[in-house]
């Protein structure tokens, strides 16, 4: 990557790239890992490698090597908040998927399993934390009130946002 902080187009570019590399064997764990912990180290670039990352058929959110690992945890807040994010909108979306008969709720439901199994390998006190602050919202309140309002969630899509997030704990 340049020096320039990458956008969120350029990381999901790049994340894509990545991933198909590693997933043929021609990038190692550590490799990939390290060019993760760059890209993740701004917004816009963990914005990027999550979009992809979590939602394509590539399994590296399946069976994330240890090197990554230490890099999402080392990474703190920036991933915790994204992938919480990301588990509440997976839920929601799912219900929404289910209901129409759209094939998206295959995808929806990956992504709410790999975000559930990505939270319990990250620092738990950062991610009871965050999660904490998205249940404050689901009850009205908080610093992810505007985020679920945004999306405009039904009470069946708030109920599946509450259980993935007790799924988070066991």
């Amino acid at each position: 990557m340049n020096e320039k902080k990458p956008t969120f187009k350029e990381a999901m570019q790049v994340s894509m790239l990545w991933c198909k590399s590693w997933e043929n064997d021609e990038i190692s764990d550590e490799v990939i890992s390290d060019r993760i912990g760059e890209l993740i180290k701004t917004v816009e670039g963990a914005r990027g490698f999550f979009v992809v990352s979590l939602s394509i058929d590539c399994p590296l959110m399946d069976r994330v090597p240890d090197a990554l690992i230490f890099q999402l945890r080392s990474s703190g807040e920036i991933v915790v908040d994204l992938i919480v994010k990301n588990l509440a909108m997976s839920s929601a979306m799912r219900i929404t998927h289910r209901k129409n008969n759209d094939p998206q709720a295959i995808q929806s439901e990956r992504i709410k399993i790999r975000c559930i199994e990505l939270l319990k390998l990250l620092d738990s006190n950062q991610v009871k934390k965050r999660l904490d602050v998205l249940l404050e919202a689901i009850k009205g309140n908080g610093e992810y009130l505007k985020f679920l309002n945004r999306w405009g969630y039904n009470n069946e899509q708030i109920n599946a946002i509450s259980e993935s997030i007790y799924e988070v704990a066991t």
